[in-house]
């Protein structure tokens, strides 16, 4: 688009002047006579500016701060992630019960019955003699073979002592972990950080922070709402299904707080309270119906599918498809350009839905024989469906075009005005089997 641009300015025309204009609302206009950096006209402002309220100083000072936030919270987490040290579970130190290491331990300590006489905490023997006192004691009388020395030594030990041989045992099998080095890519990351702050406040004007404040009721909610679906998939909190939830759930937090806000600037108070709930349960009633209809839709073609797979499958046509393909002496290369082109036809008349649940199980049962990796085979078809959409003579994205473009827009210039995507969509394609890479990379990285 950029290159089209610069070709043919004429079909891009800039924005007219009064539409590019941000109005300054009056806070701003009275502070920018002091300058137009918005930060440092702020930050004078704190110690008190004739005609603004000081809330309304702070209030907007903490926005101005926010990029500030935001950065700091990223490098934060990720020093934390950098130097977090890795958890080993490791078992030295644990005495196996009936093992060897516990019949070291009965010998050392003594706390376990087998004999032991460092510390007169040992079993009796099995038959003693009445005339003998038992052991352990210190009373009884001075018996042969320097009985007496032992006695002592047993008399003189406490259970202290066996606290003594445990605890360095204790200490080994707990040891204090301390964090790893900060890398040189933190290092680097923090540097970039703080120039692109830098950059962002040199250049934060008064006109910058209203774009800024509009940004904050528009795009950004929603990209954290993505980031929010998709982290969570990517970092390991929830499966794809969660994250749905997730997805809904705080699709229908942005609605509720959207309408709550355009009501309260109308009629602040209880009355905001009570139409926005009324208006939420008509929306929800709404997204209820038309999720079921969806949903409905999807299902019934899953239950197609899967009376088609069970009848090919039946019927043996999977078996006469594999062997004729296999009788065609085809290379990975010519497999992979006769499958892309089935698909890229099939991208005509189906939907994306028709292609993968019904003809996606005819190729995958052959890939192993060509040896091809799955993945990269479902990265190759999904922008084939992409391309498929954007080539004549059914396109299902210049009908989608054309039912939403003025009457003057025929479907012969939509046509015509999609043909460079598609050659870019080829190239890509292209670009995609002979490296890899691009799109096996991402994957292998997160989940290796």
């Amino acid at each position: 688009m950029i290159i089209v641009a610069l070709i043919k300015p004429e079909w891009m025309p800039a924005l007219p002047e009064k539409e590019r204009y941000v109005a300054l609302p009056p806070f701003a206009q009275s502070l920018s006579a002091r300058g137009k950096n918005a930060l440092l006209g702020l930050a004078r402002a704190l110690a008190g500016a004739p005609g603004v309220a000081s809330r309304t100083v702070l209030g907007q000072f903490f926005i101005t701060l926010l990029p500030a936030l935001v950065i700091s919270s990223v490098l934060l987490f990720a020093y934390n992630a950098a130097t977090t040290p890795t958890k080993v579970d490791s078992t030295a130190g644990l005495v196996q019960a009936g093992g060897d290491v516990a019949a070291d331990v009965k010998e050392e300590t003594g706390l376990v019955g087998g004999g032991g006489d460092s510390t007169g905490l040992a079993e009796p023997p099995a038959e003693v003699s009445s005339d003998k006192p038992s052991e352990g004691t210190g009373l009884q009388e001075p018996p042969a073979d320097n009985a007496t020395e032992k006695a002592a030594t047993t008399a003189a030990a406490p259970a202290v002592e066996a606290q003594s041989v445990v605890a360095p045992l204790a200490a080994e099998t707990l040891p204090v972990a301390e964090r790893l080095p900060v890398p040189n890519w933190f290092w680097i990351m923090f540097g970039i950080s703080a120039a692109f702050m830098l950059l962002i406040y040199m250049l934060w004007t008064w006109q910058r922070l209203e774009i800024f404040k509009m940004l904050l009721g528009s795009f950004f909610p929603l990209a954290v709402l993505i980031l929010a679906v998709l982290g969570s998939i990517v970092m390991g909190f929830a499966t794809p299904t969660e994250a749905a939830a997730v997805g809904a759930f705080g699709g229908f937090l942005l609605a509720a707080a959207y309408r709550f806000i355009a009501h309260y600037r109308g009629n602040p108070g209880f009355a905001a309270v009570s139409t926005t709930a009324c208006e939420l349960g008509n929306i929800l009633k709404e997204s209820s119906f038309l999720t079921a209809k969806t949903s409905a839709m999807v299902c019934w073609l899953f239950v197609g599918s899967a009376i088609f797979s069970a009848a090919f499958a039946l019927l043996g046509g999977q078996e006469i498809i594999e062997k004729w393909v296999l009788s065609l002496g085809l290379t990975p290369l010519q497999f992979m350009l006769l499958a892309q082109c089935i698909i890229f036809i099939l991208g005509w008349p189906l939907e994306w839905t028709e292609i993968i649940v019904i003809f996606m199980p005819i190729f995958i049962p052959l890939l192993p024989k060509f040896g091809i990796d799955p993945l990269f085979f479902g990265l190759l078809v999904a922008l084939n469906l992409q391309t498929a959409f954007l080539s004549p003579p059914v396109a299902m994205a210049a009908f989608y075009l054309k039912g939403v473009a003025p009457k003057h827009v025929t479907l012969n210039q939509i046509f015509l005005g999609m043909m460079p995507f598609m050659v870019i969509q080829v190239i890509a394609l292209a670009l995609l089997y002979i490296f890899p890479g691009i799109g096996l990379w991402l994957p292998q990285t997160l989940y290796k």
